[in-house]
């Protein structure tokens, strides 16, 4: 497949919030390859600004792809890679556990994946409305897929414990959505520090009437000023129109001969 450039609007953001004196949050911004990437430590735990910075570190190794099948199959090589690496902290610790969220979004040739494990979101904003693209690794999820409990029963829940995370296991399991990205299509990457204290309709709001960076800034300032329990982080990917759907050409190639 002929790799068609595109432009992108990209903004970012991440805050320690009001309440925690640490940022456990990594964000990553590869808009030279087509891949934004947030990741949330596990709280309470040791180490969790570290295990997520060590997925973001590992992400940020990816190369120029060749297609979209290999900026996928690159990304999921790096995010098994850090699971190695936070396994390996874990045992330096004695034990101790160590983990971080991903959730990683890709687009290229008019594609996008998104990539995830825990409760770390991507959403989509495309012709007016808002989806979540990736759903919940938690507790609370599971309780709702089985039918033991409604969404609205878990408005006040006093705990949500995340189901999967790198650096728990030796074999990860990782979630993979796909689909056509289209152009003025808005991705949001966020962790839970903005999804506590912004509703969806809201976030929906921000994405669609301001550029990237500015709708980012302006979702943190209201989760700081809802209380800012968590620490905050935020990508914005907005879709523009292509540069050209003409295959490019290599420097080598040759000119037709008359």
């Amino acid at each position: 497949m002929v790799h068609v450039p595109s432009l992108f609007d990209v903004g970012s953001v991440t805050h320690a919030g009001r309440v925690r004196t640490r940022n456990e949050d990594s964000c990553l911004v590869r808009t030279d390859v087509g891949l934004w990437a947030v990741a949330d430590g596990m709280g309470g735990h040791e180490a969790g600004d570290l295990a997520s910075r060590i997925v973001v570190q590992s992400l940020d190794t990816i190369g120029l792809p060749d297609s979209a099948a290999d900026l996928l199959a690159q990304c999921e090589e790096r995010l098994f890679h850090a699971n190695r690496q936070i396994l390996s902290l874990s045992k330096e610790r004695r034990g101790a556990i160590v983990g971080t969220t991903a959730a990683v979004l890709l687009v290229r040739d008019g594609y996008y994946a998104c990539i995830w494990a825990g409760d770390s979101r991507v959403y989509l904003v495309n012709r007016g409305s808002i989806n979540q693209v990736s759903h919940d690794h938690s507790e609370l999820e599971e309780l709702i897929a089985g039918g033991a409990v409604s969404r609205e029963d878990v408005k006040d829940w006093p705990s949500n414990a995340i189901t999967r995370a790198v650096g728990v296991a030796d074999d990860p399991e990782f979630e993979v959505v796909t689909g056509p990205a289209e152009p003025e299509d808005v991705f949001v990457i966020c962790s839970d520090g903005l999804t506590k204290h912004v509703q969806d309709d809201e976030i929906l709001q921000h994405a669609i009437t301001r550029h990237s960076q500015a709708a980012c800034d302006d979702m943190l300032a209201l989760a700081l000023d809802r209380g800012g329990l968590d620490n905050v982080t935020i990508v914005v990917v907005r879709l523009l129109v292509p540069r050209s759907s003409e295959p490019t050409r290599s420097p080598l190639d040759r000119e037709p001969q008359p």
